[in-house]
């Protein structure tokens, strides 16, 4: 029989040498100053678990959407490495054209990186039933390059649609054209940009929303279709379990 001054009571050794604990997963920032709704990837309320933010100062959601990311590289690398000193596990970022670094950043940090919800097209096509496909829901179908899908595992030929004809929002979130945002008719958008994309192509049986604004309105957009809608919220929830497995009670 033991008591609490026996070895076998004594809860052990802690392990240092981080900075902040209990938040395994960084996520990098665009500068934007948009509204962050609840289940926006850049609203702490989104998430189940803690998470670590750091924005990426002159990284506009125009210059990375619409331009490619110029000259970002190395700042995003910067700031990746800044967030695993604090204390992260692994890395991921808030918008899915960063797919581009997706190499760069995982080689830098020596750590799991998931750039993009686009990683998740090849797992969803896989479950689907011969004949049907994924289809793509984007922010911006003008300027998702080849580049960007190859370096997500995204075939070139995959069904997508933009948002870019809607009224609200792709010109609040990329052309930052104000600050405050009619929630309604972005999630018309996002409703519009799903029908047109399964209008043009019927044997889509899935989709997956580029843009980790577009959480918000993913189950709305579920029931307009009648398909399954996987966005950054299912692709860094499964992420993070892995960091942090359910440690079930022994039988």
């Amino acid at each position: 029989m033991s008591n609490d001054s026996t070895p076998a009571a004594r809860r052990g050794i802690a392990r240092g040498g981080k900075a902040i604990y209990g938040a395994p997963l960084g996520i990098l920032m665009l500068e934007a100053r948009f509204p962050r709704i609840p289940g926006d990837m850049g609203n702490g309320t989104t998430w189940p678990f803690p998470v670590l933010y750091r924005v990426v100062r002159g990284a506009s959601p125009e210059k990375v959407v619409l331009d490619g990311a110029p000259g970002l590289l190395q700042d995003f690398l910067d700031a990746a490495e800044e967030l695993v000193r604090q204390g992260a596990e692994a890395i991921t970022t808030n918008c899915g054209f960063l797919s581009l670094f997706q190499k760069e950043l995982a080689a830098h940090v020596g750590v799991p990186v998931a750039t993009s919800s686009l990683m998740q097209v090849p797992w969803v096509q896989a479950m689907l039933p011969p004949g049907k496909r994924v289809g793509l829901v984007t922010v911006s179908g003008s300027t998702l390059t080849p580049r960007h899908l190859e370096a997500a595992g995204v075939p070139s030929d995959i069904p997508r649609e933009g948002t870019e004809s809607g009224r609200e929002f792709f010109r609040v979130l990329i052309r930052a054209e104000k600050d405050d945002m009619d929630v309604d008719l972005a999630e018309q958008d996002i409703l519009d940009a799903g029908r047109r994309l399964v209008a043009r192509h019927p044997e889509v049986g899935a989709i997956v929303l580029e843009c980790t604004n577009m959480p918000p309105y993913a189950a709305a957009l579920r029931q307009e279709l009648g398909l399954p809608v996987y966005d950054i919220y299912s692709m860094i929830t499964y992420f993070h379990a892995g960091l942090r497995p359910r440690a079930f009670a022994p039988r």
